[in-house]
């Protein structure tokens, strides 16, 4: 027995039983050439075998996009089993058809209420489920625990604008909780929608009013535009208790030009960031170069060049739908006109079909993990890196933050009163009761 890479030396070699296990993963599956190299490698197995009857290839594996390899195998004389991770609906057990696996099958003949339930509860039980799902987003859980590479439109485009909370938000503080619930009654209806048809903005159904607090950090990303008609994107997210307000995105049309760089410092002073990070995908760091002195000269702040890899619309969904599916991304109110009307100061050679990609919610709802899915995705770009800026703010418990939150306050108090009382000479902190 041997263990040889999909990619490793094969020639020369000879088996009676040849097993692919996992051979597509979401690093050498991202593009259509590399898949057609897979694909060609794996046509190398038929002859290794050795000539006896009892010689066979086995496949083993989860797909890792639409295009899968594993699709293509019924066409090449194989049988296939589908075993997902809960019991399929109607509609998707008649799309597997006969290779849904036959004892899911028949489970399901018997008692058709099982759809939606745990298939393996012993390994996947329903609350492994439901974490892997709130983890991977609902797109990427149907298509590596559901194997489902036949995406409807919902899961084609899966960042929607009803996973987001849309408030007014307050630069300085903000509440310790924000409840997300989709009633008819929270839709927001007098704002412009550019979401897609059935898609609906909501108002929180309730906000932890008391104590507000002072965000944790707050940082500005910057996606600098290359040359041609891309902006430079820049978005503008804070973080509290595991929650990511969104208070301000938007564009400029040069990258370069002193306009630009004056403006996205403005931006920067403004809301009072901590940490600036940018994309060094141009100029091999010119961009940070540039910024740097009007910064320093302006408004003194931290920056970081960071380095992106892998498919761009693969990280950008990766990254922002797992956060929206859990209802943690709070964006403010006055954004949503605001990302409207931001395209009016475009060039006006440019047509009433081309502006509207500008926009941030434009961008959001139409991005597919099809390479180059958006022909302009400069904001949502800044905003995604934002929020992976903030990843691990977001694996905070935020009823475990309040508390502990709650706690240090308490504590702060009786400080306060001790100091007070028995005339302490304490160093007391300042907390929202000194204000």
């Amino acid at each position: 027995m041997t263990s040889i890479g999909i990619t490793g030396q094969m020639t020369g070699k000879r088996a009676d039983l040849i097993i692919g296990d996992d051979i597509e993963t979401p690093n050498n599956s991202e593009t259509k050439m590399m898949r057609e190299k897979i694909s060609v490698k794996t046509e190398e197995f038929a002859s290794l075998l050795t000539p006896n009857e009892e010689s066979e290839v086995v496949y083993l594996g989860t797909p890792q996009v639409k295009q899968s390899l594993y699709n293509k195998l019924p066409d090449r004389g194989y049988a296939v089993r589908i075993w997902p991770g809960r019991y399929p609906s109607s509609k998707l057990a008649a799309y597997f058809g006969e290779m849904l696996a036959p004892t899911i099958q028949l489970d399901l003949e018997k008692h058709p209420e099982l759809a939606g339930q745990p298939a393996e509860p012993v390994r996947f039980s329903e609350s492994v489920l439901f974490e892997k799902e709130a983890e991977m987003g609902r797109s990427t859980f149907q298509l590596q625990m559901m194997l489902n590479t036949a995406m409807s439109d919902a899961e084609k485009y899966p960042l929607k604008l009803s996973d987001l909370i849309f408030m007014s938000l307050n630069p300085e503080i903000a509440p310790q909780k924000v409840v997300w619930a989709s009633s008819p009654d929270l839709i927001i209806n007098d704002l412009p929608n550019v979401g897609m048809n059935g898609d609906k903005m909501y108002r929180p159904m309730h906000i932890q009013s008391s104590d507000w607090l002072n965000y944790t950090g707050s940082i500005m990303a910057i996606d600098p535009s290359g040359r041609g008609k891309d902006e430079t994107g820049y978005a503008i997210i804070k973080a509290l208790n595991g929650y990511l307000y969104l208070l301000d995105v938007g564009g400029f049309s040069y990258c370069y030009s002193n306009e630009t760089l004056e403006g996205l410092v403005q931006v920067a002073k403004q809301y009072k960031v901590n940490k600036i990070i940018y994309e060094a995908n141009y100029g091999d760091g010119m961009f940070g170069s540039l910024l740097k002195p009007i910064l320093n000269q302006q408004y003194p702040c931290t920056m970081e060049e960071i380095h992106s890899k892998g498919q761009k619309e693969k990280r950008i969904i990766d990254t922002l739908e797992p956060i929206m599916n859990q209802h943690r991304l709070v964006v403010d109110l006055t954004l949503i006109e605001k990302d409207f009307k931001s395209v009016d100061k475009l060039a006006s050679h440019l047509s009433n079909t081309i502006k509207p990609q500008y926009r941030f919610f434009y961008q959001l709802t139409r991005i597919t993990r099809d390479k180059a899915a958006l022909k302009h995705d400069d904001r949502l770009e800044a905003v995604s890196m934002a929020v992976s800026y903030w990843t691990d703010a977001l694996a905070l418990d935020a009823d475990r933050q309040i508390e502990n939150t709650k706690q240090k306050l308490l504590e702060d108090e009786l400080n306060h009163f001790k100091a007070n009382v028995f005339g302490l000479q304490t160093q007391l902190p300042k907390t929202w009761v000194d204000y």
